[in-house]
């Protein structure tokens, strides 16, 4: 379960309100040790989420979508305070109970693309990889607006890999890949074609892009971007939902080709446990993981999920910005 370079802006928004900061003060943020780790910016309201993706509208409305029921959903017009609305779906695809016996879907991705908002979703048993990976489609983005187009790709027991928390990445040659995959043999992508959303037939493969090969097999939620000519892979490692048990952690790869390979800072491949940490457990902020990757006005953020040591262990939303001065993807 899950789940373009800015100028050197830094604080939060708080509303319309940054900080500028050069370049140079802000590597010196980089984080050395774990306690260095920011903490979320403030956000109040509704924020007990998992595996948040966000989007912002054109009339600049936050939408979010998480992990749970018909595909929570929460809504902000400031990026702070969040308020709870209805489910994307009202009454739940029928395919989905031969996924889940509950049933309830995990880990949406919502995007933009071609007049209508996307959203790829999974619908799993806790532990198992005999699931599905869904899509929905919508022209506001709006809870009860969605229509279900189906299947997009499956896993089952007899797989090497886990068939949930996808996400869609979208060239600038027009090519269309989703990205997924969670423990087992890690993370995988397949093409997309334009006009169904659904995998290409002139190209079936699956392609692999970061795996634990030896030791724990905890590799998830994969989110790509692409940045100053590099493709960058997010991924969530080690344990999640164990509340302040949590193991979760974020850290990041690139490459030069979209289907890999990808390597950390160091040069370690992804594909043999490589990832240079983006966020870790540090203070009260327990597992931050989950996480999607959003472009707004002020630059990217960072948007996951932590448990609250200072609440029981309660799942709440984070958001940080990230900056790309040093090639690499900093938190702050």
């Amino acid at each position: 379960m899950s789940r373009t370079s800015r100028s050197t802006r830094t604080g939060r928004a708080r509303g319309r309100v940054l900080l500028a900061v050069p370049a140079a003060a802000l590597l010196a943020l980089i984080p050395s040790t774990a306690n260095a780790y920011p903490n979320p910016g403030r956000v109040t309201g509704a924020t007990v989420v998992h595996d948040p993706t966000m989007i912002r509208t054109s009339s600049g409305q936050y939408l979010l979508y998480a992990t749970g029921g018909g595909i929570s959903n929460r809504t902000s017009t400031d990026r702070i305070a969040f308020s709870a609305g209805a489910d994307a779906f009202g009454s739940r695809p029928s395919w989905w109970s031969s996924y889940s016996s509950v049933p309830e879907a995990w880990a949406p991705d919502i995007s933009y693309h071609g007049g209508k908002y996307l959203m790829y979703y999974s619908v799993s048993k806790f532990g198992s990889n005999t699931s599905a990976i869904g899509l929905a489609t919508s022209t506001t983005g709006q809870p009860g607006s969605w229509t279900d187009q189906g299947i997009v790709y499956t896993s089952n027991s007899f797989n090497d890999y886990n068939a949930i928390d996808p996400n869609l990445f979208v060239d600038s040659d027009g090519k269309w890949w989703l990205s997924f995959g969670s423990w087992w043999t890690g993370i995988k992508m397949i093409q997309i074609n334009p006009s169904t959303g659904k995998q290409l037939s002139t190209n079936t493969t699956r392609y692999s892009l970061a795996s634990r090969p030896t030791g724990t097999k905890a590799v998830e939620a994969p989110y790509i971007v692409k940045r100053n000519g590099y493709y960058y892979l997010f991924a969530s490692y080690d344990t999640c939902c164990a509340g302040t048990s949590s193991t979760y952690k974020v850290k990041v790869g690139r490459a030069t080709s979209i289907t890999g390979p990808y390597y950390d800072k160091n040069g370690v491949a992804m594909m043999n446990n490589g990832g240079t940490p983006v966020l870790e457990s540090h203070g009260s902020i327990i597992g931050p993981g989950g996480q999607s990757i959003m472009n707004d006005v002020d630059g990217d953020l960072i948007v996951y999920h932590y448990y609250d040591a200072n609440d029981n262990g309660t799942p709440k939303l984070g958001i940080n910005l990230l900056n790309w001065s040093s090639g690499w993807p900093v938190a702050y």
